[in-house]
């Protein structure tokens, strides 16, 4: 039998084969297989293919075989990720703001590669991209890229801040001012992509919206706040910061009725401690960043939670009650 010219390949591409047009569900038989070769100008005897299947296996690729009638089908049975992880993964893609709605559908159509294409036509079905709120900001992933290079490089950035106007265009804060600082870490809060720096003009740690920044450069200069981001937590910082909104960090005493304590379980975790007030009431302790969208995230609670303390905060949001309030008369 005279040789296709790809027959040096043939491995690599019976791997190829076997990983995009089989699962655990489907299979293809012997004579499919040869087939599907051919398209790709490889020839082979069916010795040798039986051969080079139990080399995938050496090689860590699951593949097993099923008799239905008088037809063996061969099928590789398990992936690097399965069919729910891939689902979840494009979830994650469609529901971030900070991703473009073209690098959506970009990610998606690279990460469904990860299964079989019977198990991708099935994920098309579920993939729904268009009219959700996406930016339309192109460099994010040059921007994530300047900052992941500054931080390995450990110097500092410098860049144009961004905001929406009344005519729906971003314009530039502060006239085009320069913002320099030093970036330590990325992190992904509600639904969009923040990083998180020392400013060593205020000397504190702030946040900035990576989508909304503009002309990123890596600077010269040395990063700055090293003792400031000892011991960050990540996790903790993003928790204790409401809607990624800065402020004085501090212990607020909250109370609250017991049918509410799963809204603070899942906002703060399973290490909050409620303490018994009375059948009906608890009260518990956490640590946040004290502004306004902490105060809004509390009166959208309604009447069965309120602050009790400290004296300061209490008289901050009955500051921010009044003016609300008088808004509506």
């Amino acid at each position: 039998m005279p040789r296709g010219t790809n027959h040096k390949f043939k491995l690599l591409y019976l791997m190829q084969i076997m990983q995009e047009k089989t699962d655990e569900n489907h299979g293809l038989t012997m004579t499919e297989i040869l087939n599907e070769l051919s398209k790709v100008d490889v020839t082979a005897e069916r010795k040798s293919i039986y051969t080079d299947l139990m080399d995938m296996e050496r090689f860590g690729i699951d593949v097993d075989k099923e008799q239905i009638g008088r037809e063996t089908y061969y099928k590789v049975i398990s992936r690097e990720f399965d069919v729910a992880e891939v689902k979840l993964l494009i979830d994650a893609i469609q529901s971030s703001k900070f991703i473009t709605e073209k690098k959506s559908k970009e990610l998606i159509k690279k990460i469904k590669k990860f299964v079989s294409e019977n198990e991708a036509r099935q994920l098309d079905r579920q993939v729904y991209i268009d009219y959700r709120v996406k930016t339309d900001n192109e460099k994010i992933y040059y921007n994530v890229d300047g900052i992941h290079s500054a931080i390995n490089e450990n110097k500092k950035i410098e860049f144009k801040y961004l905001e929406w106007n009344t005519d729906k265009k971003l314009v530039e804060r502060h006239s085009g001012k320069l913002y320099r600082v030093s970036p330590w870490a990325l992190s992904w809060d509600d639904e969009n992509y923040y990083l998180v720096a020392y400013d060593s003009e205020e000397d504190k740690i702030k946040h900035y919206r990576v989508d909304k920044m503009s002309d990123l450069a890596v600077s010269d200069e040395k990063r700055e706040g090293k003792d400031l981001f000892k011991g960050f937590d990540m996790a903790l910082y993003s928790k204790a910061t409401f809607g990624m909104y800065g402020g004085e960090k501090k212990t607020v005493k909250i109370q609250l009725k017991k049918d509410k304590c799963g809204i603070f379980i899942d906002r703060f975790g399973t290490d909050i401690d409620f303490r018994k007030l009375d059948e009906d009431l608890c009260e518990t302790r956490v640590d946040v960043n004290v502004s306004r969208q902490f105060f809004g995230w509390i009166f959208s609670l309604g009447g069965d939670v309120k602050i009790t303390g400290p004296a300061d905060v209490v008289a901050d949001m009955k500051k921010a009650a009044k003016e609300l309030a008088a808004l509506y008369k």
